[in-house]
């Protein structure tokens, strides 16, 4: 039965400028800005955490259905994600506006001026469940990830109204949304993905403690970067899975789209819960070694050598049979 990944489509045009924000500002002038910055370069990458958990369960052999909304400049964004395993055929079009789109300039000290564009994201709410089950078959997991804050709301409850397994992911959400949102996105769901940060934001938010959110979700995976992966359930021992060593940083975004990808295909599979955070842990790793969050790849051989390296042959020879 196929995985539902509703979220944000974008693209991400990132700029580098190399020299200093501060040296630009006028002190006593902070109220009149208008500054233009001459940058070296200009990328631009594939992203949203929508496409980039579908694109990281393609690589992984799931075929997952991506549900969410995008503009008519989607064509080659479409393709590529098709070329990639994931299914296409339930993203909403719009006739008016463009895919999202940030924006970001990064100077030499590491800060960030970044716009938003949310565009056909606006759109996401338009998008019912029910004809994506009718299209592709019942849905054994429904992924609830950042999107428009209506949509979001929208799935979650159609979710529980129909009975669809759901995992919230309200991720970057979490910094606006009210109490009352984030315990509508959480109460119920299956899954519960969060950051460190974003577990304490959750908890100040919604007024509960740790162990009643584990009272309203079957499972609460929280990432914590280098420090691995820490899994609870409700009258269960916590299970910690470290952070698969990589060989090099280059660009941590994306690391989580990419392991909330290899755990819920683990899982998928019928791997248990530590089984499946340790290939979460290994895919994204490989996807915080390139830049851009839909560039890295899973070759199976290499990727097997350094899963057995992490956590034991025994372990890589029980993941090896469902690897495409």
């Amino acid at each position: 039965m196929p995985v539902a990944v509703t979220g944000s489509i974008a693209t991400d045009h990132l700029m580098t400028f190399p020299g200093k924000f501060t040296d630009q500002f006028v002190e006593g002038q902070m109220e009149n800005v208008s500054l233009s910055f001459l940058v070296d370069d200009l990328v631009q990458h594939r992203g949203g955490a929508g496409a980039n958990i579908a694109y990281g369960l393609g690589l992984l052999g799931l075929a997952p259905v991506l549900v969410g909304a995008v503009g008519s400049d989607f064509a080659d964004y479409d393709s590529w994600l098709s070329r990639h395993g994931v299914d296409t055929g339930s993203v909403h079009w719009s006739e008016v506006k463009h895919t999202s789109r940030f924006v970001c300039t990064t100077d030499a000290a590491n800060n960030q001026i970044a716009s938003f564009y949310s565009g056909a994201m606006a759109e996401a709410s338009m998008i019912e469940l029910a004809p994506v089950e009718k299209r592709v078959g019942s849905l054994d997991l429904v992924v609830v990830g950042p999107n428009d804050p209506t949509a979001m709301v929208q799935h979650t409850r159609e979710c529980l109204e129909r009975g669809y397994p759901f995992m919230a992911d309200p991720s970057q959400q979490l910094a606006w949304a009210d109490g009352e949102m984030v315990r509508t996105l959480v109460d119920g769901a299956d899954l519960l993905f969060t950051n460190e940060y974003e577990a304490g934001l959750l908890l100040q938010k919604t007024g509960w403690t740790a162990d009643e959110v584990l009272a309203k979700v079957g499972t609460w995976v929280t990432t914590r970067a280098a420090h691995g992966t820490m899994v609870r359930r409700a009258g269960e021992e916590t299970i910690e899975v470290i952070a698969v060593p990589e060989t090099k940083t280059v660009e941590p975004t994306g690391g989580g789209d990419a392991l909330r990808a290899g755990f819920i295909a683990a899982r998928q599979w019928g791997l248990g819960l530590e089984r499946a955070t340790q290939v979460g842990s290994a895919v994204a790793t490989e996807a915080i070694e390139v830049v851009g969050t839909q560039e890295y790849s899973l070759p199976r051989g290499p990727f097997l050598e350094r899963f057995a390296a992490a956590f034991g042959a025994d372990a890589a020879d029980e993941v090896a049979p469902h690897l495409p």
